[in-house]
């Protein structure tokens, strides 16, 4: 039957950085297949994962591992034959507890098959020890009943060994195949891990590139935000010096009208000349008048003093023609009254 997967899951595998035994390396770039393989030939167990066409686990569970669940999502285990340590990262705590019990469970079975392979190595050499004194005691004695079912156990002993001595030189190949892989998995590691630092150092060049670049790009946006300024001053000096060509053109035809009244200036200043001995005429005559307005101002301030006093005058004449007059009428109803006695 061969190698057949009997548990597949996907997660996140990382590995112990080989320097510092601390810090965990990514492995893949994001979650891959992890599967557990059952080689039935050889009754192994495996736990594989493949990232594209590179091997990132390749690691043969024995009875001495041990599967170390570090938080609710990640576990780890080490593999002394690969000289590394595997981490895997999982989306869940359930997928995590699922993983870790079947390699509880694949733990188990390597260990019943380590202790079974044991066994059978013991038996047969049991056996084939046994089948040696046998065959000695059938040798000094004379042919017995059990002579021919020895000589078939003891061909089946040899057989078994023989078969046993080939499944060494198998493991042996196949340990030595492993130890191939492991060397190639680690010069991989390796190299992935010079990969990293390159990667590093090329991810700081970048960061650095990019700090100038940011740096530049603030430089060049102030540079276009005074450019934008001065392009604003610039429209601003030119709707100025559009206004300023409209006030000069307004003075020069200000200044033509100038020249043209110049040119009437001499007629102008003997008309001024006249209006001015005219202005300066009606100023005397406006002198005149003033004196005379003052004059009779006070002619007739006098006149109504003078009607003043006269009215008083007046007044007191009355007063004293009506005293006369009462007088007078007295005088007559006195004179009446003489009348009329005589």
């Amino acid at each position: 039957m061969g190698e057949q997967p009997i548990f597949t899951t996907r997660a996140h595998v990382f590995q112990i950085d080989p320097n510092t035994k601390k810090n965990w390396m990514p492995a893949s770039k994001q979650a891959v297949t992890v599967s557990y393989f059952y080689d039935s030939t050889r009754n192994s167990y495996r736990i594989i994962s493949v990232d594209g066409a590179k091997v990132i686990i390749n690691s043969t569970i024995t009875p001495n591992m041990t599967f170390t669940k570090t938080s609710q999502k990640f576990g780890q285990w080490a593999d002394s034959r690969a000289n590394t340590v595997f981490g895997l990262g999982f989306s869940s705590e359930q997928q995590l507890t699922k993983f870790a019990e079947k390699f509880q469970e694949v733990k188990e079975a390597a260990k019943l098959a380590r202790d079974k392979s044991q066994e059978k190595i013991e038996t047969s050499s049991n056996h084939s020890q046994a089948s040696s004194v046998n065959g000695t005691d059938d040798e000094k004695a004379s042919h017995g009943p059990a002579e021919t079912h020895l000589k078939s156990e003891n061909e089946k002993l040899k057989l078994a060994l023989t078969q046993s001595a080939s499944n060494v030189k198998k493991w042996e190949i196949e340990l030595q195949t492993l130890r191939e892989s492991n060397a190639r998995l680690t010069a991989a590691l390796q190299e992935s891990a010079a990969s990293v630092d390159q990667w590093k150092k090329q991810f700081s060049i970048c960061r650095d590139e990019n700090d100038r670049l940011r740096t530049k790009i603030e430089e060049l946006e102030e540079q276009c935000n005074e450019i934008n300024k001065e392009k604003e001053r610039n429209a601003q000096l030119s709707r100025r010096l559009e206004a300023l060509e409209s006030e000069i053109q307004e003075k020069e035809r200000e200044l033509k009208d100038l020249r043209k009244q110049g040119e009437i200036i001499p007629q102008l200043m003997s008309e001024c000349d006249f209006v001015t001995e005219k202005l300066e005429a009606s100023e005397r005559e406006n002198q005149n008048l003033e004196d005379k307005v003052r004059s009779l101002r006070t002619d007739i301030e006098e006149s109504k003093h003078r009607q003043r006093h006269l009215k008083m005058e007046l007044k007191n004449f009355l007063e004293v023609l009506d005293g006369k007059i009462d007088d007078l009428h007295d005088f007559r109803r006195g004179l009446s009254k003489l009348g009329t006695e005589n």
